[in-house]
C-alpha cells in the first residue's frame, strides 16, 4: 500500500505576487502525517493557518483564494499542482503576505524547490479518492467533467479568439515525471488589452513578460516554451484545482473550464464522498 509523504527538510523562496505585486517569501517544512498542505500567514498576529480543502475556497478570480478565520491565501493553485504530482501530501508553507511568489509563472520553481527539500515516506497509508461516477459542472458554454479511471488524466480543450492562439488540445497521463517534463514549465498567459482594467481590479500588479507569456493584438511579446502553452498551463492549473480535494483516480475532461469551475468539481467530489 502506498504511504503519505511529506519533505525531508525545510526550503525556502522569494518573490514578488503576481497579482499582488508585493515582496514576499515562503517557507517550506515537513508536516506530520494526516496534516495535508496548510497555509500559515507568518506576517499576520498569531499566524493563522488555513488548510489547503475545497471548503476553505473562497474566491476564483484569475486565481483559487483559500481563507479561514484570519488565515487568507490566493493563487496557490501551481504550488498545490507541484505538491500533488511529486506525491507531497504533508507540508506546512508559511508565507510572509497573502500571495506566493509568481516565480517565472509556471510551476517548475516549486518542483525544483520541493527536489531540493527531497521527499521522504511516512509511517502512514495514503488514501486515493477513486471516482466511481461522473461528476460535472457546466457553466453556459464551459464545462469540467470527472469519470471513473484507474489513475489520473487530464483531457482539456481550449478555445481563445485570439488569432496566434484559437483552439488547443491537451491530453495527458498524470504522473511525476509527466508533470515535469510536459506540464510544470507551462506559463501563465496574459493579454495586453486586459492589463489596465485587471490592475483597475487590483489584478496582475506583478506581472510582466518575465514571468507570463503576453500577447499583444497581433503578435506575441514573450518567446513560447510549448506550441499549446496555453493548454498545458490550463492543465496545471486543474491539476492545482483540484488537489484541494488530495490524491485523486479519475480522468478530468474539460472544455474552456476556468478556477470557478476546477475548484466547483472539487467541492462537488468531497461532497460526493
Amino acid at each position: 500500500m502506498p504511504r503519505q509523504s511529506t519533505i525531508t527538510t525545510a526550503a525556502a523562496l522569494t518573490g514578488i505576487g503576481l497579482h499582488s505585486g508585493r515582496s514576499v517569501s515562503i517557507e517550506i517544512r515537513p508536516a506530520a502525517a494526516g496534516t495535508g498542505i496548510i497555509f500559515v500567514r507568518g506576517d499576520l498576529p498569531g499566524k493563522p493557518r488555513v488548510k489547503a480543502t475545497a471548503n476553505n475556497v473562497t474566491g476564483t478570480l484569475r486565481a483559487t483564494t483559500l481563507e479561514d478565520g484570519g488565515a487568507k491565501v490566493f493563487t496557490v493553485e501551481h504550488l498545490l499542482a507541484a505538491f500533488v504530482a511529486l506525491g507531497v501530501d504533508n507540508c506546512e508553507v508559511e508565507m510572509t503576505a497573502a500571495e506566493p511568489p509568481v516565480t517565472d509563472g509556471s510551476a517548475l520553481p516549486f518542483v525544483r524547490l520541493i527536489q531540493q527539500a527531497g521527499i521522504v515516506e511516512q509511517d502512514a497509508p495514503c488514501s486515493y479518492i477513486n471516482i466511481t461516477e461522473a461528476l460535472t459542472v457546466r457553466l453556459s458554454d464551459k464545462f469540467i467533467t470527472i469519470l471513473p479511471y484507474d489513475g489520473f488524466r487530464v483531457s482539456f480543450t481550449s478555445v481563445n479568439p485570439h488569432p496566434l492562439i484559437g483552439v488547443q488540445y491537451g491530453d495527458y497521463e498524470i504522473t511525476s515525471d509527466s508533470f515535469i517534463q510536459e506540464i510544470a514549465s507551462a506559463r501563465t498567459i496574459g493579454f495586453m488589452h486586459e492589463v489596465e482594467a485587471l490592475q483597475a481590479q487590483g489584478l496582475a500588479l506583478g506581472g510582466n513578460i518575465e514571468n507570463a507569456v503576453v500577447y499583444d493584438d497581433d503578435k506575441i511579446l514573450t518567446p513560447l516554451r510549448f506550441p499549446d502553452e496555453l493548454v498545458r498551463h490550463k492543465i496545471l492549473d486543474v491539476i492545482g484545482d483540484l488537489a484541494l480535494v488530495g490524491r485523486i483516480k479519475g480522468h478530468v475532461v474539460a472544455v474552456k473550464s476556468s478556477h470557478e469551475l476546477n475548484t466547483s468539481l472539487a467541492k462537488k467530489i468531497l461532497a460526493s464522498l
